[in-house]
């Protein structure tokens, strides 16, 4: 019997054959800077309540507090953000080791990893307020969600989970995840919106 020939599967970035790195809309200084976070690794907790245990296993592992109000906690290599009662999202700046953090916190929380399943991407500039805000279904002011909120929300009709870090030197900076299925669709809503000022963008592995 002759041996056949199998496929090669090859991982490919969420955003891959979807963004491209290089200016978009307007010429001139962008106003708006996106880069897509591929490298990044996402989990989903949930614990019952009260979730003491788990509280001390992730002050253990990762050094974080477990946010008990619509808020993220990040350090440089990881993040939680608040995600429902009794549910948080887990972040790693980069999945080498996530697999072992994951495991680390099996015992005190039910966890899926969401790492190959989501998109993630980091919005920055002196217009990004105004270019999110077109399809926000949130007040994005500093008044209302300031550096260390967090939300489950839509844009466009799309579900996304967002949260802002420090500020940048050009203000303000959001970090958005979507489902993998519609990163094409919030990819084009975005770009639409972010042409007028002027955007550019930076991959990974697109």
């Amino acid at each position: 019997m002759v041996e056949q020939e199998t496929a090669t599967w090859r991982a490919r970035g969420a955003w891959a054959g979807i963004a491209e790195p290089g200016q978009i809309g307007a010429r001139g200084d962008p106003d708006i800077t996106a880069v897509t976070l591929d490298d990044a690794g996402f989990a989903t907790l949930i614990a019952s309540s009260g979730s003491a245990d788990l509280e001390l296993a992730i002050k253990r592992t990762i050094g974080l507090d477990l946010p008990r109000r619509p808020l993220v906690s990040l350090s440089n290599a990881h993040g939680l953000a608040w995600a429902g009662p009794d549910q948080w999202l887990l972040i790693a700046r980069q999945r080498a080791g996530f697999s072992d953090v994951l495991a680390s916190l099996s015992g005190f929380a039910a966890v899926s990893d969401q790492s190959h399943g989501r998109a993630a991407l980091r919005v920055s500039g002196r217009r990004v307020r105004q270019a999110l805000a077109k399809g926000a279904m949130i007040d994005l002011h500093s008044s209302v969600f300031p550096v260390g909120a967090t939300a489950l929300t839509s844009f466009a009709h799309i579900g996304v989970q967002l949260w802002r870090t420090e500020d940048g030197p050009d203000g303000a900076v959001f970090e958005l995840l979507v489902a993998r299925s519609m990163a094409g669709s919030f990819w084009s809503w975005f770009t639409a919106s972010a042409a007028e000022f002027g955007c550019h963008v930076t991959c990974g592995r697109c």
